[in-house]
């Protein structure tokens, strides 16, 4: 009798064991800090997943207007062209073009010297003002990828250290009892690289692709001092409606 009774206590179920060690078990067993953490970086993972998409198809976007106002203004043609080809747009070059047409018509078309400088001062603030409007929702990536491992770590911590008050409660030190609760608070330290990784990985991508568009900025900027530095006085460098 004390043969079979003796297996049977040994399969007996610890009550201190957790009965689910996935993911998704831990994370419900584990303290509310812990919790709280888990979800804030999981909603920071989120977030960044969502601006690496909304900005690439804002970027995609304004690259490929950016690349036909370029091939326009690359045709020849004057600055009354490119202004009506303009006409009621609010991308970046055209925002040049108008601000170039602006400053033609306010220096009532004479082209020299000090008007070239007035017109590249326009379109350096002008790309100024479009770089920074297309790289709002980035700064949010740095700060999730330089911030989400701290984050997790404290949640490691905080774990480990309700893992140290349950084993002195509990008076054992079986590992099997011990475990659960620092794989709890690990799962922090996980997710904190989970959602600081990708952040610092798309926060890079979409710098690289910001400089791309800055370039195409600069290449318009190019083509409209050329465009003045021809002269064309006589082909309608006056814009009585041209506006910024």
């Amino acid at each position: 009798m004390e043969a079979v009774s003796t297996p049977a206590l040994a399969q007996a179920p610890n009550p201190l064991l957790p009965h689910n060690l996935s993911p998704w078990g831990m994370f419900l067993n584990a303290d509310i800090v812990v919790k709280a953490v888990m979800i804030g970086l999981a909603f920071a993972s989120l977030v960044t997943w969502t601006v690496w998409l909304a900005k690439t198809i804002e970027l995609r976007v304004a690259s490929s207007r950016a690349r036909r106002r370029i091939r326009m203004l690359e045709e020849g043609g004057s600055l009354t062209d490119a202004v009506h080809e303009c006409d009621g747009e609010r991308d970046a070059i055209a925002q040049l073009i108008l601000s170039t047409a602006r400053e033609a018509e306010l220096s009532d078309g004479i082209v020299d010297d000090g008007f070239k400088e007035r017109v590249a001062l326009r379109l350096e603030r002008v790309e100024a003002t479009m770089t920074r409007q297309i790289s709002r929702g980035t700064g949010i990536l740095a700060t999730i990828g330089a911030t989400a491992p701290f984050v997790g770590l404290f949640g490691t911590v905080w774990g480990i250290m309700n893992a140290f008050i349950n084993i002195s409660e509990s008076h054992t030190t079986n590992l099997a009892v011990v475990a659960p609760g620092i794989a709890e608070a690990l799962l922090a330290t996980a997710l904190g690289l989970v959602a600081a990784i990708p952040a610092v990985v798309i926060y890079n991508h979409l710098a690289r692709v910001i400089t791309g568009y800055r370039v195409l900025l600069g290449d318009a900027s190019a083509q409209l001092l050329l465009l003045i530095s021809r002269g064309q006085r006589s082909r309608g460098m006056v814009l009585p409606r041209a506006a910024e």
